[in-house]
């Protein structure tokens, strides 16, 4: 069981990751280039993590611990992935 929570909760960070961008190294290395073509749109998931405290990797981590807080913290992430993705599905139509 052990190893199936920790397969689920790589999948859900990798998932977050790649949907933030924080795999893309060209998306990555625009938000660092700060006197070049900047990019801010990471700004957004970085002070997301700087207002609760948590990052998503150890958000599902303590899940399990069952803190009121990191219930709420990845009820909002799910919640702000679901927005993208509908944004995104309407911005391509």
């Amino acid at each position: 069981m052990a190893r199936l929570s920790a397969f689920v909760c790589g999948l859900l960070f990798g998932l977050g990751l790649l949907l933030a961008g924080m795999a893309d190294p060209a998306k990555v290395l625009a938000f660092l280039d700060l006197a070049g073509n900047w990019d801010p749109s990471l700004a957004l998931v970085m002070v997301g993590w700087g207002i609760a405290g948590i990052c998503p990797g150890p958000a599902v981590a303590i899940l399990l611990t069952g803190h009121w807080q990191a219930l709420l913290f990845a009820a909002a992430m799910l919640a702000g992935m679901l927005i993208f993705t509908a944004l995104e599905g309407w911005r391509g139509r």
